[in-house]
């Protein structure tokens, strides 16, 4: 396999989204959303400017949980019990959501876009090999997503540090969980959602039809990733690497299998099916 023609592909791939404004607008934008703008609200009207209602309730539904779960939340006050679990455990799955996001709406058109814009045949009849268009694919699908929340990851962790740390003792973030989620966890949940994602995008007739499709691939990734956040809160620490081992092994078969799904019939758009 040629690394050179891999990296082409993905390389050319990355220069259109580079140029599409009306792509990474929106995904910078949901990126803000989700790292920036509503962590920063919800932390800030808790901790700083101190709201009582948000407060109480969280402290309520904090003695609710079994002691073991108590014994992971820092904080020697409500305001800043709460802004832990805020920090730490409700907002860990919207690091797998954003990624997830970027690289399914990427990875969707990424092989039938070929065939939309009439650039299939010059793939098809270019000197890589099929194994190489598709992990070149891969590459430019996974990249924008992970890119993404690495940055959103660095903001997140200043702001929570900035707005939670002064209650808590200190800086305090990123917690061991956290980076178990971004190294060990999210890297598989995506490349396991992008052998599916595609596999469609070799098959369908349209882009449309793709991202409605890369949609409902996304969906039990996030209920896995909720799973994965709650556990923590209970102290199964070990229930993320057990987690991310199983999402890399299928992110390993899931890729193996549809690298057979890109064929240079399917990049002419003459494939049964198509």
């Amino acid at each position: 396999m040629n690394v050179g023609h891999i990296l082409t592909v993905a390389r050319t791939d990355l220069k259109q989204l580079i140029g599409a404004r009306d792509f990474w607008l929106p995904m910078m934008f949901l990126g803000g959303l989700f790292f920036v703008i509503v962590p920063l609200v919800l932390l800030s009207s808790i901790t700083a400017i101190g709201d009582v209602d948000a407060v109480a309730q969280i402290s309520q539904t904090l003695e609710m949980l079994p002691a073991t779960a108590q014994e992971n939340v820092r904080g020697n006050s409500d305001a800043g019990r709460a802004g832990y679990v805020l920090a730490v455990y409700l907002f860990g799955p919207v690091a797998v959501v954003v990624p997830l996001t970027i690289s399914t709406a990427v990875g969707a058109a990424s092989i039938v876009g070929e065939r939309e814009r009439g650039t299939g045949e010059f793939l098809a009849h270019s000197p890589a090999d099929v194994r190489a268009i598709y992990l070149g694919k891969l590459l430019a699908s996974l990249l924008p997503g992970y890119a993404t929340t690495i940055v959103g990851f660095g903001i997140y962790s200043l702001i929570v540090n900035v707005i939670v740390g002064p209650d808590v003792g200190g800086w305090f973030f990123p917690t061991s969980e956290w980076w178990v989620l971004m190294l060990w966890v999210i890297p598989p949940f995506l490349a396991l959602a992008l052998s599916v994602v595609l596999r469609l995008s070799a098959r369908v007739k349209s882009t449309a039809a793709a991202q409605q499709a890369s949609g409902l691939v996304s969906i039990p990734l996030i209920m896995v990733a909720y799973s994965q956040s709650t556990g923590a809160l209970f102290g199964a620490a070990r229930a993320s690497v057990v987690i991310g081992g199983l999402a890399w092994a299928l992110a390993v078969v899931g890729l193996w299998r549809g690298m057979k799904a890109v064929s240079r019939s399917r990049l002419l758009g003459v494939a049964d099916g198509i």
